[in-house]
């Protein structure tokens, strides 16, 4: 969440950010410092009766050992007077959690490298790569090629849960293995640690990585245990160090994970949910790090190449994204989207989000370092998927038949055991 000294040293570069990302109650922000002003109205009142008490306390004890009761026992009654009138602003309790609301309520401000715009329209391509295919004479999009090479069955996922839930079968089953290896290996090559962590979450880490309150609606609910089915990676793994001081010398801190992703995508429906475009759950393999305050930028650019070359070495072509302020998250300060083409839908399929947090994240969940002048600071986190599997098998299905079956990337020979499909 955003920090009340930041906002209120910087009011009007606050809402000024806030209008970029096109939030709907600026008006939280005057609200959240008359709320301020009052807190700190009564903090100072309660501090100067604290010291009345302290200091009536000392003379307390002093009068007792001079064997003078009587003067004691009135200044016993002072003070009792005094704890009464703290007792009267005792609504600073009601005010920090007014406060608490209205910070979870306010959304991360965007950097200034955010383009202008309101919808995916407005977002700005920095750049692209590949070559798009050219496919062979009755090519199929991939809901055809599934079901033509028995790879997944939608239709038993619907009986067995639910729509948005596919099976995968024998060699739809291996390609997914296979991918979610090469992915985990391409990432702990170049320095992350891998991590396995729970798949369900409790309240407290929802909150810390901005699902909640922003995406209550979005997230499955085990409401017996409290526990939240995980939309992504990024909550359970950047969570590991909740609450937590690390060493300066420890960042970066880098992750990677893979897990199964669930997401209600409320209010989704009719909008490119056939076959793989959208599910309910979903394979994922995540990029986590925790980094200075000072580095971020850099690794952010960082993990934006490390993401393109993986997409690189799959062959497909791409895009990437720099999101303008009314398509972002609640939670980013600067997000890249990368997009794969499917040639026989002939879109755009978003495979991989990478942003940067700043201190968003890490002030709600506490992760702290000191650094070298004694001062404690916030880290900052970012995370990006790496990447997440449905489109990416879309794409390569697609991109990759042939009139006898399907090439598979020569990086995903060993993985898989065969170069085609």
């Amino acid at each position: 969440m955003l920090q009340v000294n930041f906002i209120r040293q910087h009011v009007d570069l606050v809402k000024e950010r806030l209008a970029v990302k096109h939030f709907g109650k600026p008006e939280l922000v005057d609200e959240l410092l008359q709320f301020d002003e009052r807190r700190r109205k009564l903090q100072f009142e309660r501090d100067e009766l604290q010291g009345k008490v302290n200091a009536a306390s000392k003379d307390i004890g002093l009068l007792m050992r001079e064997g003078k009761k009587a003067e004691a026992e009135s200044l016993k009654a002072e003070v009792a007077a005094i704890k009464g009138r703290m007792d009267d602003v005792s609504e600073l309790e009601g005010i920090e959690r007014s406060i608490n609301d209205i910070l979870l309520q306010l959304p991360n401000l965007p950097s200034v490298q955010v383009p202008a715009g309101r919808t995916p329209a407005d977002n700005e391509v920095v750049r692209e790569g590949g070559e798009t295919p050219v496919l062979p004479a009755g090519s199929v999009p991939h809901w055809d090629l599934v079901k033509k090479y028995d790879l997944i069955d939608f239709e038993l996922g619907n009986k067995i849960t639910g729509s948005g839930f596919p099976v995968y079968k024998g060699k739809g089953a291996r390609l997914q293995r296979a991918l979610i290896s090469y992915f985990l290996d391409f990432n702990t090559n170049a320095g992350y640690l891998e991590v396995m962590p729970p798949h369900m979450v409790n309240e407290a880490s929802a909150y810390g990585t901005g699902q909640l309150p922003d995406k209550e609606g979005q997230m499955y609910h085990a409401v017996a245990d409290n526990f939240y089915l995980i939309p992504t990676a990024e909550v359970p793994v950047t969570n590991i160090y909740r609450d937590e001081i690390v060493k300066e010398s420890e960042l970066p801190i880098m992750m990677t994970a893979y897990t199964p992703c669930f997401r209600r995508e409320a209010g989704s429906y009719g909008k490119d949910v056939r076959g793989l475009n959208r599910l309910h759950q979903f394979d994922k393999v995540e990029l986590v790090q925790l980094v200075h305050p000072d580095k971020s930028y850099d690794v952010l650019e960082e993990m934006v190449l490390h993401v393109e070359k993986l997409i690189i070495s799959l062959g497909l072509p791409y895009r990437i994204l720099r999101l303008c302020g009314g398509d972002m998250s609640f939670t980013s300060a600067l997000t890249y989207d990368f997009e794969v083409y499917s040639a026989a839908q002939e879109k755009w399929l978003e495979v991989s989000s990478v942003s940067n947090f700043e201190n968003y994240q890490t002030n709600r969940m506490k992760i702290r370092f000191k650094d070298s002048t004694g001062k404690m600071q916030l880290v900052h986190s970012l995370n990006g998927s790496s990447m997440a599997l449905p489109r990416i098998v879309a794409a390569l299905l697609e991109n990759n038949q042939t009139t006898d079956g399907i090439d598979l990337p020569e990086v995903l020979w060993d993985y898989f055991g065969a170069k085609k499909i």
